[in-house]
């Protein structure tokens, strides 16, 4: 018996060592209930990984519908990534007789991305040419599928994660919210593998049956992390109690240039690391000629880049790293990362396509949970919805003008490159995707100079005048 309790204690222990967030489990709060909590974000990735990667793709290559459309489509959701902050806001002031605060926004985002995923195979049907119906039909509903689940995944991710740091304690709450993300990542390279294997024998009838599934998965998923989590508190949400205003509360929020300063540092790096997505598997299937399974499986690479970030993330905001530092260093890696990806082309190695976008993916990693981190310094008491969602406003609508920029290019700069305006050596399609890359690489440097003074700040004074408290989930300079 003590070979087995001694045994228990070396597990117990390896496994907060190497499970960099499973301390953020509490007693009221245990690791299976947050794992299922955590749910939520699984779906999200699922849907992302769908929208973003298998779907580009084959609309554009075996569909063959414009780039551009398609990358208008996929940002759509753009239109709601900045009423995110509302949306959070909302969450936090929800007046109910039934005393919820987050259910009924996470309830509501999970119809909408089913909603979406249902009408998403009938659009799919009418674009592949085998309906006699117009084909404006197809690119309308396919618009309004993807309009639908990328408003129900932003709603969702809004009010999941406001729930979950109102369920943590202050102390474990960045742990919570960081794993929270990780489990966004685990989603989406869990579905990239399903999507892989299952589209491997590629057919329309496969797809629509994949998307069907991704439906009902979210349905279930979603309504598994809800139950039972946020208790009824009437109290709170009652009509009787004055609220205050969202532009009030934003401009005083907003009113710190360091919080201005962040934003607008998130919404750089975020455009730098995502401005490929759209063409990321277009890339690997008209030039270096991957299927449409090797293709999906690049997600999931981006995935496991990220998710190994986020354990040296851990490690490193565990020594009193500042937050933008790893942010910074996440940039950083992300250089060598788009050069490899752009010179898989001329040297016609997939090998080293596949080596750049895990890269990508670790320093999107590393930058997304150093950026992430510091975002918990914006949030105040009361306003945790609205700190939460002005981070994922920044992202997601510096992802959708990246995403639908990063098509445009690609066919614009590929459009001069046939027609012989950039010159003999500069031709065929290759062109516009290095166009792509190269403008990334730009807008990392942009980023790193936005960062700059958030990462030379002293420490937070709250911390500073406790010298035994390391600053481990501070950012630089308070924010708020």
């Amino acid at each position: 018996m003590k070979r087995i309790g001694d045994f228990a204690a070396v597990w117990k222990k390896l496994g907060t060592q190497f499970l960099p967030f499973a301390d953020a489990a509490t007693e009221d709060l245990p690791l299976g209930r947050l794992l299922r909590l955590s749910l939520f974000q699984v779906t999200v990735g699922m849907a992302m990984v769908l929208l973003v990667g298998t779907l580009n793709r084959v609309m554009i290559v075996e569909l063959g519908v414009s780039t551009t459309f398609v990358a208008c489509v996929v940002a759509l959701p753009l239109i709601f990534a900045p009423l995110r902050a509302l949306i959070g806001f909302r969450s936090d002031n929800h007046r109910s007789y039934l005393g919820w605060k987050r259910v009924p926004y996470i309830w509501m985002g999970t119809m909408s991305q089913f909603g979406g995923l249902a009408i998403l195979p009938f659009a799919l049907l009418i674009l592949s040419g085998d309906t006699t119906g117009p084909a404006w039909i197809g690119e309308v509903a396919a618009g309004l599928a993807f309009l639908l689940v990328g408003a129900g995944l932003q709603t969702a991710q809004t009010a999941g994660l406001a729930l979950a740091t109102d369920l943590s304690t202050e102390a474990a709450r960045p742990k919570v919210v960081a794993l929270m993300h990780v489990m966004l990542l685990v989603g989406m390279a869990a579905a990239s593998f399903v999507f892989s294997f299952a589209l491997k024998n590629f057919s329309e009838l496969r797809l629509i049956q994949v998307i069907q599934g991704a439906a009902v998965t979210t349905m279930a998923l979603n309504l598994i992390a809800l139950w039972k989590q946020e208790a009824r508190d009437p109290s709170r949400t009652r009509h009787a109690e004055v609220r205050p205003s969202f532009f009030e509360t934003w401009r005083a929020f907003s009113a710190n240039r360091n919080a201005k300063r962040f934003l607008v540092t998130v919404a750089l790096g975020t455009a730098a690391f995502n401005m490929q997505d759209i063409v990321l598997e277009p890339y690997g299937g008209e030039i270096l000629h991957l299927g449409v399974g090797e293709t999906s499986a690049l997600t999931a690479l981006l995935a496991l880049g990220a998710l190994a970030a986020f354990g040296l993330a851990a490690r490193l905001l565990q020594r009193g790293t500042d937050a933008c530092r790893i942010a910074a260093i996440g940039l950083i890696a992300g250089l060598p990362a788009f050069a490899a990806v752009g010179l898989a082309a001329p040297m016609d190695s997939p090998m080293l396509f596949r080596c750049g976008t895990l890269m990508i993916g670790f320093g999107g990693g590393l930058f997304a949970i150093g950026t992430l981190t510091a975002a918990m310094s914006l949030e105040k008491a009361g306003r945790t919805g609205l700190a939460l969602g002005a981070w994922g406003a920044a992202q997601a609508t510096s992802a959708g003008i990246a995403i639908a920029g990063g098509g445009a290019l690609r066919d614009f700069i590929t459009g001069l490159a046939d027609n012989g305006v950039l010159g003999p050596a500069v031709v065929g399609p290759a062109a516009g995707y290095s166009a792509v890359y190269q403008s990334e690489l730009a807008l990392l440097f942009m980023t790193l100079i936005a960062i700059g003074p958030l990462v030379r700040r002293p420490v937070s004074t709250a911390h500073a005048t406790d010298p035994t408290t390391p600053n481990t989930y501070g950012m630089a300079q308070p924010l708020g």
